[in-house]
Parts: C-alpha cells; sequence; structure tokens
C-alpha cells in the first residue's frame, strides 16, 4: 500500500477529473446542498445566457457562467482526488484478493476439492498449505505455520498463526510460506477483512460522521439565510427606482455562501480516513477517527507499549532453607509448557545459570494453564502440583495465614517490586519455595511523549497485571497520569465505564478475545492485525502493524483531522467577509452612490470587481485542497493556545488573502479588457 508521490501525479489527476464530471450528476451532487445549489445557479445562468437578460455584455455573463461551473467542478474534483489517492491504494489489496482459490475440506480425512474463494460459506472448513494464499477471513483450528502477511500490513517478517490462544487469526490474502493449517471461515462471501479495507479507503462505504452532519447543517442554514436575504434585494432596487440584473444578484449569492468549506468538507474527511490507512491503521468509520481527536483518557497496556514487551527473568530469590536448585527445578517445570516470552525466559535462566536440565515434562503430567482470572500456571508430576504466578493469586490459592514464609515471600517481592521489577511466587505441594525476578525496561522516549499527550491534555492510564508497587514504580518512570494495577478484563471494563460516565472519551487497544469486551465498549478501540478474531470485529479501528505504541499516534492524527475541518471553516468564513466588500458596492453603487466607500481595494469597475470575485472564489478551492488533503500541521498544546493559533493563522489569513487575490485577479481582468 505504498503512497503515490504526489498527489498532483497524472496517475491520479486524470481519473479525478473523469470523475469530478461524473459527480455533477445532480443525484450525487445534491448530497453536498451547498455545491448543489452552487450548480443549479449555474444552470439558471446558462438558460438565461442562452435566452439573452438585458443590461449586461454576453461576454461578461458567459464568464461568469464558465466561473460558476468551474467552482462546482473544482468542488467535486476536490472529493474525487481524494478517493482517487484511496483507490490507488485499494489496487494493491485487489490484487492479493483477485483469483483466490480454496481447497475446501470434504469432512472426510484430509480429501478436498479446490473451489473459488468467492463460493466459500462462514463456518466451512479449508486446508492451507506451503505456498497456499489464505482465501478467507478465519481462525485456524488446527496446526501452526509462518504466514507472510506483507500484501496487507507492507510488513515482509513472516508471522505464526496457530490454533488456539490470541494468534489464530488469519487474513484472506496473506501466504503461508511453511507447514499448514487448517482454518474455520468467520466472514461472509463480500464481507471479509480486505473487502471491508478496499471499501473503506476507496470511499464507497463512507458515511458523514456527527461532527460532518452538524457542519454541513450549519452551512445549509447558513444558504438558506443568504438565499432569503438575495431574494429580498430587487425589491430594495425597485424602491431606489431602479433594478439589479439576475447575473449579478446570483454571483452575490455564491460569494455568500460558505461554498469553499462545501467543497473540501467531504475530501477533508476522506483524507483523514485515508492518512491512517498510510499509516497501516484502517478505521472502520470515520467517527472512530473524529473520537480519537477528542480522547480525553489513553488506556496502554504496560508490556509492549510502556515497557518494551518481553520481560526477563534475572534472578531467583529462594526463601530461607530452600536450596536455590530446588527452586530453580521447580520454576522451569511450572514454565516448561509456557509458550510466554516470560516463560521461556525462565527455563533459560534455570538451565543456564543452576544447570537443571529437565528437557520435557514427565510422561502423565498435567499442564496447569494460565488464565486472566486465576493469574496463575503449573504443572501436576507425577501426582506432585508445582505453580508460578503472581504474589497475592498464588497466597489466595493456598492460604496459609502471616507465617514466617509469607511474611519473608512479602519482603522479597517488595523489593523487587520497588525495583521496578515484576514478582512471581513459586510454590511446590502448598509449600512456598521463593520468587523469580522478571525484569521490565521502559522504552525510550516515552516519558517525553506523555509529556506532549499531558499539553494536549490527555490523561495517560497504564494497565497491568503486575502488583501495586511494580505498577507504580513503572507508572513512575515512564511519567503517566495513573495506573490500574493487578488489571482483569473485568477491571478494564468497569474502568473504562467510569471514565465514560464522568463524561470522557476513552481509547484503548488489544489484542485477545478477552480484551474484545473492552475494546467494544471503548469509544475509540485499536484492535492489534496478531490479535484474535473476536478482538477485531470488536475493535473500531485495526493497527495491521500489530504495535500498540500506535495508539498515541492514531490520537495525533485524529486530531490533526478535527483542525484541518476547524481550520478551513474558520477559513472559508473569514474569506467570505472580504468578497463582501468587493462584489456588495459593485452591485449597488448605481443605486447607492455613498457605498462607493465601501471599494476599499479600489477595484476597477462594477463587472471587474463582480467577476475577480467569483474567479477568486472558484480558485482558492484548488488552492487549499493540498491542505485539505495534507492536513493542517498538528502540534501537541492545550486546546485554548491552539484554537487562538488556528484564530490568528487561518481567521486572519481568511481575511487577508482574498483582499490581496481579488485585488491582483481585477487588476489582470482590467488590464485584459475581460469585464
Amino acid at each position: 500500500m505504498n503512497a503515490p508521490t504526489s498527489m498532483f501525479s497524472a496517475a491520479l489527476v486524470v481519473p479525478a477529473m473523469r470523475d469530478a464530471v461524473r459527480k455533477l450528476d445532480p443525484r450525487q451532487l445534491i448530497r453536498n446542498p451547498v455545491m448543489f445549489v452552487t450548480a443549479v445557479v449555474a444552470t439558471l445562468l446558462t438558460l438565461l445566457l442562452a435566452l439573452g437578460e438585458p443590461g449586461l455584455s454576453i461576454g461578461f455573463e458567459f464568464q461568469l457562467v464558465i466561473w460558476l461551473w468551474l467552482t462546482v467542478f473544482f468542488g467535486t474534483f476536490a472529493e474525487a482526488l481524494a478517493e482517487g489517492r484511496g483507490r490507488a491504494q485499494a489496487a494493491s489489496l485487489r490484487r492479493a484478493k483477485a483469483e483466490l482459490r480454496a481447497k475446501l475440506m470434504l469432512g472426510v480425512g484430509d480429501t478436498y476439492e479446490i473451489v473459488a474463494a468467492s463460493q466459500l460459506e462462514k463456518g466451512e472448513i479449508v486446508l492451507v498449505e506451503t505456498g497456499d494464499l489464505i482465501p478467507a477471513d478465519g481462525e485456524v483450528i488446527e496446526g501452526v505455520a509462518s504466514v507472510n502477511e506483507a500484501a496487507i500490513t507492507g510488513e515482509s517478517a513472516p508471522v505464526i498463526r496457530e490454533a488456539g490462544g490470541d494468534r489464530s487469526a488469519v487474513t484472506a490474502g496473506t501466504r503461508v510460506i511453511s507447514d499448514r493449517i487448517k482454518m474455520r471461515v468467520t466472514a461472509e462471501p463480500g464481507q471479509g477483512f480486505l473487502d471491508r479495507m478496499i471499501a473503506l479507503v476507496e470511499g464507497a462505504e463512507r458515511r458523514k460522521t456527527p461532527n460532518e452532519v452538524a457542519l454541513t447543517i450549519l452551512l445549509v442554514g447558513l444558504t438558506i439565510i443568504f438565499l432569503i436575504a438575495v431574494s429580498t434585494i430587487p425589491g430594495f432596487a425597485s424602491y431606489a427606482g431602479g433594478s439589479v440584473p439576475v447575473a449579478l444578484l446570483a454571483a452575490l449569492l455564491i460569494t455568500l455562501i460558505p461554498t469553499t468549506i462545501a467543497a473540501l468538507l467531504s475530501a477533508i474527511g476522506i483524507a483523514g480516513m485515508d492518512r491512517l490507512v498510510r499509516f497501516n491503521v484502517l478505521a472502520k468509520s470515520g467517527r472512530a477517527v473524529e473520537a480519537a481527536g477528542d480522547v480525553d483518557v489513553l488506556l496502554l497496556d504496560k508490556t509492549g507499549t510502556i515497557t518494551v514487551g518481553d520481560r526477563q527473568a534475572s534472578e531467583f530469590r529462594p526463601l530461607a532453607g530452600i536450596e536455590i536448585d530446588r527452586l530453580a527445578e521447580g520454576a522451569l517445570l511450572s514454565s516448561l509448557a509456557d509458550e510466554t516470552p516470560e516463560g521461556r525466559s525462565i527455563v533459560a535462566l534455570a538451565r543456564e545459570r543452576y544447570a537443571i536440565r529437565v528437557e520435557t515434562l514427565p510422561a502423565g503430567s498435567e499442564v496447569i494453564p494460565f488464565t486472566a482470572q486465576t493469574r496463575l500456571s503449573g504443572v501436576v508430576v507425577a501426582g506432585v502440583t508445582i505453580q508460578k504466578g503472581a504474589v497475592d493469586s498464588v497466597l489466595n490459592a493456598h492460604p496459609q495465614g502471616e507465617n514466617a514464609a509469607v511474611i519473608e515471600l512479602r519482603k522479597i517481592t517488595e523489593e523487587i517490586a520497588r525495583s521496578g521489577g515484576t514478582p512471581l511466587a513459586v510454590m511446590r505441594e502448598g509449600r512456598l519455595l521463593g520468587a523469580i525476578h522478571l525484569k521490565d525496561v521502559v522504552k525510550a522516549g516515552v516519558r517525553e511523549r506523555f509529556g506532549e499527550l499531558r499539553k494536549m491534555g490527555i490523561r495517560t492510564v497504564m494497565i497491568t497485571g503486575d502488583n501495586p508497587l511494580t505498577a507504580a514504580a513503572i507508572a513512575a518512570e515512564a511519567g503517566v497520569d495513573d495506573f490500574l494495577a493487578q488489571a482483569t478484563p473485568e477491571d478494564k471494563l468497569e474502568l473504562i465505564r467510569r471514565e465514560q460516565a464522568a463524561g470522557r472519551l476513552v481509547a484503548m487497544c488489544g489484542d485477545g478475545t478477552n480484551d474484545a469486551p473492552a475494546l467494544a465498549q471503548a469509544d475509540v478501540g485499536v484492535a492489534m492485525n496478531t490479535g484474535t478474531q473476536a478482538a477485531r470485529e470488536a475493535g473500531n479501528m485495526v493497527d495491521l502493524d500489530s504495535d500498540p505504541t500506535k495508539l498515541i499516534e492514531v490520537v495525533g492524527l485524529g486530531k490533526q483531522l478535527l483542525m484541518t475541518r476547524g481550520a478551513l471553516t474558520t477559513f472559508s468564513v473569514a474569506n467570505d467577509v472580504a468578497k463582501y466588500f468587493a462584489i456588495i458596492p459593485a452591485i449597488f453603487v448605481v443605486l447607492y452612490p455613498q457605498l462607493g466607500v465601501l471599494n476599499v481595494m479600489g477595484l476597477a469597475t462594477p463587472e471587474s470587481a463582480v467577476l475577480s470575485a467569483i474567479i477568486f472564489n472558484a480558485l482558492i478551492i484548488p488552492a487549499l485542497v493540498p491542505l485539505a488533503l495534507k492536513g493542517v500541521r498538528y502540534r501537541p498544546m492545550p486546546a485554548g493556545p491552539l484554537l487562538a493559533r488556528n484564530l490568528s493563522v487561518f481567521g486572519l489569513g481568511g481575511l487577508v488573502a482574498p483582499f490581496i487575490g481579488i485585488k491582483l485577479i481585477d487588476l489582470v481582468v482590467s488590464t485584459l479588457h475581460l469585464a
């Protein structure tokens, strides 16, 4: 999904011009009421030009008609260009989806038949072998394989997909590069992740967001008000003993109504989602992007987001009377079936430092799997239960009261926690053996980034399964505002609901099935592409790179979208003020000579003033297209100074630019005797 080098390359501009002409269809144009009114006015003047209207030269009227139609065309072109950039990205996705075939299991052994991927139904079982493209979205139900997801994410490094756990989801168009898997199709035909992504980046399924709807209603209201105001002018002119040609009234109306922001509004929204896609984040709706810009609270998982991710076992701390080799052996046995990075590091430490040579669990051993509720894992070997886990969880599972062993364990684990490490307790047959010290490393630069978020008025909350002491130490080092320790999925959900009940917007990221309820509840839920199907369905955004730290950038992109829309709205409204000084004196100076004092720009003639204002009104739209598509430069700062800055730059700029632009156009028009 590589972006084109230039937004005005021929590969984008030529198709956009064709699409812009097609968008002149009234059935499409009516979706933008302001531009629809402009098109109606242009059509009316075209008919008057054909019939002939007394009082104005044909050449002047012809130029007005041309520039009014160009105003409409530039508006549709801005939207078409924004959509075209999305189509350029979708082309690679379509290539990934094209001609997919599937090995549909027949239910007898490994027999299958080759069918078109488009014929697959939800729930069917498919075999995918080395070199095969995965034909549909699904979940691995058998086997483990390396999968190249470059067609979706742009990242060439393969990822592991396996049955069970949080890495079972597979996406259509990705390729198995080793081993084989059986998968269950989880999407109906045409409703897969790839299909939705193509539709979204092309803008085909883009709906107006609540903010866009509200702004559109405001623009329509202004248009109606100005339409009523202009319709009263012939009465005033008649009272003064004169008349105003319809062409001039039409020109006045078009300069009064907010055509600039109306023309760019859709392009701004499409471009906002497009920037996310270029950042390898898929937003399922524009509402999610806007919500990201308004976020008040950011919930961040500690592991992988604030810390490097893989905690490493650094030492074993035995209790008094327990040999360290015995603790190391217990830690190793309880971790042999633990495929997490932490579990593997415990096994490696026991083997390398203490020469514990147990390679596999004895036959007949029973594995005790880790769950978010118990926060324990372990093994039963020859009837002997060995467990490791969070200290409180181990003690709660085998209550012992405050005996000497418990007091000593708490002292050791508090020392580990105060150093910023994570303690795990090890127990054998109900007897405490000691603790494992897992080291966390805070990522470089996160403290500064959290400082930027604080400037923006966003509160950061670290979510961790660690005990409160460890959580407090890491939170202080990282510079987050708050933390939730020993968090379960239910705790996350409760925290989100509590913040929302206080009127705050909440963003979070997650990848597991147990994260799905919280992702669905959050205003902005960013699911990792490597996560489960449940998580990807629950979130309203999907990060194709599966990088939890990207949540911070997503918030910045959301704010950039809102800033761009606000800045261009401010510019558009301020822009109209200068046009009033150009066109109102020109229309009424014959009837009311006193209005000549308003001709502060010293425009040559009334006709030149009207034509210059209409030309500027049209040309400012393509001039602002790059800003609408790229977005206003975003700087982390509080809302007050940010508003003041935008008002000074775009409000003042919107006032000054038309005075300069209309005057320059007037010089050209008068020099060439165009009016």
